[in-house]
């Protein structure tokens, strides 16, 4: 039995839509029922799930929101996460959690490997990555998987807010200084169900331990990701905005955003044999399901404790 949090999020309604197409026994939890901001919640849906896996795909993963509330994102990306991998570890099962891309600074000027010094510039990036050490340093069977611009059909994202905005705004400015990989979450949940069949077929073994980078392949910036949504869009019937590109100083925010968060994936390649498509060709088929569902405009997204993605608060304006 494969335990999922953060059902109601991006990545968790993924991974719960492919395990259950997988044929896959799981139970997904999400918040009220499971909160890292209630430790006797995670114990208690961990106690009644009695899970021989755990996915972890809850976060507290608003980033500028991050700022002013230090100790939610503490708890929903540090304190939180290890409380379930020592469940993890005192069951001798193996623990699967998603980090972020914003545990680096940006400033390599290179795709990142694990391997590289972290650095993270705000609250959030810094919460994950203390709990990425505190999970390596639990005694669970860890692994913990780097991803970075998660977005989907399901959920606030960027793909959705940049449709939203196209209904009502003839003009976008968007941020174009900012380098990185947008990852749909589909590829992101079959991604980790490749590695949970891996585990299934060889048992655990401790090379497996460790950090990883996953993301699809390929490059851009938030611009260049605004230009390929509405392009993707006009094939569909939606006449694009103009979209301008502006620089990060523009257009400031509470949190430092890393210029260049480009993730370097061969190590997840290596050990399991898993490679995310690139990125344009999952982009359509997510555009094709918002403007089916008449996505709704969003302004701004909002903090959201069960969803695994890298928000993008302000990264345009009308």
């Amino acid at each position: 039995m494969i335990l999922i949090t953060g059902a109601s999020g991006q990545l968790g309604n993924a991974l719960s839509t492919l395990a259950q197409a997988r044929g896959l026994a799981f139970t997904a939890v999400s918040r009220p029922e499971f909160d890292f901001e209630r430790p006797e919640s995670v114990a208690a849906c961990f106690a009644a799930a009695r899970p021989s896996m755990v996915i972890n795909a809850a976060a507290y993963t608003a980033v500028d929101a991050a700022e002013r509330h230090p100790e939610a994102a503490k708890a929903g990306n540090h304190t939180g996460p290890l409380l379930l991998a020592r469940l993890c570890a005192d069951s001798c099962i193996p623990f699967i959690h998603v980090s972020t891309d914003y545990v680096f600074d940006g400033e390599k000027g290179a795709p990142y490997l694990e391997s590289d010094p972290t650095g993270p510039t705000g609250v959030y990036g810094a919460t994950k990555r203390d709990g990425e050490l505190a999970i390596l340093a639990s005694g669970a069977r860890a692994i913990i998987l780097r991803t970075a611009w998660v977005y989907s059909a399901h959920g606030k994202n960027f793909v959705r807010t940049m449709l939203g905005a196209a209904r009502r705004l003839p003009t976008l400015r968007v941020v174009a200084d900012q380098r990185g990989t947008p990852t749909a979450a589909p590829d992101l949940a079959a991604a980790i169900l490749d590695i949970v069949a891996r585990l299934e077929e060889t048992g655990w073994r401790n090379a497996y331990q460790g950090i990883y980078h996953a993301t699809n392949a390929g490059e851009t910036t938030w611009h260049g990701f605004a230009c390929a949504i509405f392009e993707e869009a006009q094939a569909q019937g939606i006449r694009p905005p103009e979209v301008s590109a502006i620089s990060t100083t523009d257009w400031p925010t509470p949190a430092r955003r890393p210029a260049d968060s480009r993730l370097n994936c061969d190590r997840l390649h290596a050990v399991f044999g898993v490679r995310l498509p690139h990125w344009r060709a999952s982009l359509g088929p997510i555009v094709g399901q918002l403007m089916a569902m008449d996505a709704p405009v969003e302004t701004a997204l909002t903090a959201n404790m069960s969803a695994n993605t890298q928000p993008s608060e302000n990264l345009f304006l009308g």
